[in-house]
């Protein structure tokens, strides 16, 4: 042997002893969590009985035997004693900034009935005085027993010397002192789409707006938060949802302020949630200026964001609301006393036109975006599918995820064609659980077999995540909308919903591993972070969480009471229920 070569010969050897002495100080894990049942929604839907966890992430799972071998004398240790372990859980659409703000000022009580809302707005107005503002922000009548807005009469005998704001969003019932502060009469004529109601007795206003509560006047009568308030309160929402479980949730209309505040928290270390963000972009105004916008957002930085801070895509809002009456629909709502609707042609509210919306998908296409719109009738969600089709016809759409935000209202061909174009669908079983209902009454039945149909999603390969749309209040299950997402997983299993009997179209039911996909891997694939969480795999960032019971076992009724024990995000725990 030549020397260059025994030398050679020797460095390899060196070189390899060194890799070995390595590698087995590297399989030496941080932490270890064996004697359990870890669902790992890999491929195959594995169930494993350990993991490990090495530098925040996972670097075994497997039966207790083989991750055990991975015990080093710093290991720690936790025996599981049986308890189920999940990939930490994603919710696919939140408004974290508002919510976490709602009850800043003072504590607002459940309402259910009209009387309820009566009794928050007296109680309001004794609070502030005369002349101050009274606001209630969605509560929605689709909720509440009596399934209509309080009467300006009603709003005036409460607070006679307030004037006073109901609003559901675009729509609203104002008493006498809040139309006048508005200079909204029987005179007035609003510009665009919406309607003041005017009883037919008088000529008068009947106090009730529909899309018209941009023309309110109202001037806030709460104490204003500081920078640090905000910050404070979104923490300690990030805290509740690592209590269910939540390690990940995409913000789902984030504007510019929302997007910095994220950034504070991330660069503070204070951020103990992974945020997707869908930007917010206008609808409104000029082409040339929303297309503009829609590619800056594409220029931000965070679109280059890592795992914890990232801007995904771009939201729009394509129609109105089924709570208010407003969603666009292929076929009229019907003439309805629930939601005022006395002219039989009526389809609901389309916002943004074909000749509109297709370059505004084109310029996100282009620029690798995901987009997405908030589409709740058939009839918007089939206009922003015909909007994507015509895309893809220059630019595959597919691989910036394109997604279709609510999408309560489906069809058959509507489920084929996002399946073809790699459509992706954002849903909130908690709008069936709380608002079927309502929905049942007004539509029927057989109108309601393509609601949320998530079974026939799944069949067609459409990613399709769970989410809450979570507006307002810190609570899992106080919030409007719940953002629990045991809750959510028992609506999607079990069809069943808050005051109707029965099941509501059982056929599009998930199962229990198809629901527990739905708030892990697939909402990670809307993240575009599916190679990095939704699963518990070998290299992958240790999130996951540990239940009180067996997902896949217990009795169906049970999966909505589930208890997280702990949560877990990159190997650390965030939340443990015995502190």
């Amino acid at each position: 042997m030549t020397m260059s070569r025994a030398l050679w010969w020797i460095a390899g050897l060196l070189s390899l002893f060194g890799g070995c002495r390595d590698a087995v100080g590297d399989e030496v894990a941080d932490l270890i969590l064996h004697h359990g049942k870890v669902v790992t929604v890999d491929r195959d839907f594995s169930v494993r009985q350990a993991l490990a966890v090495k530098g925040g992430r996972l670097l075994r799972v497997g039966d207790d035997d083989d991750v055990l071998k991975l015990q080093g004398p710093g290991t720690v240790l936790v025996d599981l004693g049986g308890r189920m372990v999940l990939p930490g859980l994603i919710d696919s659409h939140t408004h974290p900034t508002d919510a976490s703000m709602t009850e800043f000022d003072h504590p607002i009580p459940e309402m259910e009935t009209i009387g309820d809302v009566l009794d928050y707005i007296r109680a309001r107005a004794v609070a502030l005085g005369p002349d101050k503002w009274v606001v209630v922000r969605q509560v929605f009548i689709t909720r509440l027993k009596e399934r209509r807005y309080p009467t300006r009469e009603e709003l005036d005998r409460v607070a006679p010397a307030n004037p006073v704001l109901f609003a559901t969003g675009p729509d609203a019932s104002l008493n006498s002192a809040a139309l006048k502060l508005s200079g909204i009469d029987k005179d007035f004529r609003p510009e665009g789409p919406g309607k003041v109601e005017i009883d037919p007795a008088t000529g008068a206003p009947t106090g009730i707006l529909r899309n018209l509560t941009r023309y309110v006047k109202a001037t806030p009568s709460e104490r204003a938060p500081s920078e640090l308030d905000r910050d404070k309160r979104l923490v300690e929402l990030f805290a509740d949802y690592n209590s269910v479980g939540i390690t990940a949730v995409i913000d789902r209309d984030a504007d510019a302020q929302a997007v910095e505040r994220y950034g504070r928290l991330h660069e503070a270390g204070a951020l103990s949630i992974r945020m997707g963000v869908s930007h917010g972009v206008t609808n409104l105004g000029p082409i040339d200026e929303i297309l503009a916008e829609i590619r800056r957002v594409a220029a931000h930085p965070l679109r280059r964001g890592g795992p914890m801070l990232r801007i995904v895509g771009v939201k729009l809002y394509l129609d109105g609301g089924m709570l208010t009456g407003s969603a666009f629909m292929r076929e009229p709502w019907g003439v309805s006393k629930i939601y005022s609707i006395d002219d039989p042609t009526y389809k609901g509210v389309l916002f943004i036109p074909r000749e509109r919306l297709v370059p505004m998908v084109r310029a996100a296409v282009e620029s690798g975006l995901q987009f997405t719109a908030h589409s709740v009738g058939d009839g918007a969600v089939h206009a922003l599918l015909d909007a994507y089709e015509e895309v893809d016809k220059q630019t595959p759409v597919g691989p910036t995820r394109p997604c279709i935000t609510h999408s309560n209202f489906m069809s058959r061909e509507a489920i084929e064609k996002a399946s073809r174009l790699g459509v992706a669908v954002d849903v909130q079983p908690a709008w069936l659980y709380l608002d079927t209902p309502t929905l049942s009454a007004h539509f029927g039945n057989d109108r309601l077999r393509f609601f949320q149909p998530l079974r026939s999603l799944f069949a067609a390969g459409v990613v399709v995540g769970g989410g809450s749309d979570h507006m307002q209040k810190i609570g899992s299950l106080r919030s409007i909308n719940p953002y629990n997402p045991f809750l959510g997983m028992w609506v999607a299993v079990s069809r069943r919903a808050k005051g109707y009997e029965g099941r509501l179209h059982p056929e599009e039911a998930l199962t229990r591993e198809q629901a527990i996909r739905l708030y892990t891997i697939n909402n990670a694939k809307l993240l575009f972070l599916e190679d990095k969480i939704g699963s518990l795999e070998a290299g992958k960032r240790a999130d996951f969480t540990v239940i009180d019971r067996d997902l896949l076992a217990c009795p169906e009724a049970e999966i909505r009471a589930t208890r997280v024990l702990s949560t877990y995000l990159d190997g650390k725990r965030i939340f443990d229920r015995s502190e």
